[in-house]
């Protein structure tokens, strides 16, 4: 068996913040719930401020960034309020990712093509702070092309397709051959959306991929076995996954 590198976890902490919502009250807090991941294990927390701001307020991004003490990776759109939001509290990374109001959740990659003025601006401007970059993008040799041009530092792959279809073993190749082209034109590799403690196992065997970022099916496990456990389990199921020899 060959062991392949530590594979870093980031918990998105978005569904804390829809609980709370629900109500528009103050439990359960998402940056109490951010800190109970580091303690189990997370090395970094992960929080997207939507322009609804229907789960995360800018109050917790605030409140985070001045928590967090493992690193803080903000996902957001490219418009200037994020951006300068971003310049403010400068996270270890920040994401771009598409939104769209009349959707449930993020459904698919960045436009790399209509959006490539805008993202490549604001690429420029996180790197004139020190803050590192990622594009979420779907698992296609065209976009990670196109994000390589753009300047980023790292490309999220999009897993929903996988998660959607685990059995396909074209979902599968998708994102295993887009991470070993992404890594061979120096960009980091991320993956994340839909994993799970019973899907995330072939997704982090991949290699190349070095950070998965994960929130619904932790939380949701949270229910059940509480939040540190449900953290332990994703990150034994990823470690197990890194000790097996299936590249």
């Amino acid at each position: 068996m060959t062991s392949l590198r530590y594979q870093r976890l980031y918990v998105n902490i978005d569904h804390v913040a829809t609980v709370r919502q629900a109500r528009r009250s103050a439990e359960p807090d998402p940056v109490a719930a951010a800190v109970l991941c580091e303690r189990a294990g997370a090395d970094g927390i992960t929080a997207h401020l939507r322009e609804d701001r229907r789960h995360i307020q800018d109050a917790d991004i605030h409140r985070l960034a001045a928590t967090v003490t493992t690193a803080l990776n903000l996902e957001c759109a490219a418009t200037d309020e994020m951006l300068a939001l971003a310049e403010a509290l400068r996270p270890v990374a920040v994401t771009l990712v598409p939104e769209r109001r009349e959707e449930v959740t993020t459904e698919g990659g960045l436009d790399l093509v209509r959006s490539a003025p805008q993202l490549r601006e604001s690429i420029a401007r996180l790197k004139r702070v020190g803050v590192r970059t990622s594009l979420f993008i779907d698992p296609a040799a065209e976009a990670v092309r196109a994000a390589h041009a753009l300047g980023t530092d790292a490309v999220e792959l999009h897993t929903g397709q996988y998660a959607h279809a685990p059995g396909d073993p074209r979902t599968l190749r998708a994102l295993a051959e887009s991470a070993a082209l992404a890594s061979s034109l120096g960009m980091a590799v991320h993956a994340g959306h839909g994993l799970s403690v019973q899907n995330v196992g072939p997704v982090a065997a991949i290699p190349e991929i070095e950070e998965l970022n994960i929130g619904h099916a932790i939380v949701g496990r949270a229910i059940f076995v509480g939040l540190a456990e449900a953290v332990r389990e994703i990150r034994q199921a990823m470690d197990d996954a890194r000790e097996a020899d299936r590249f």
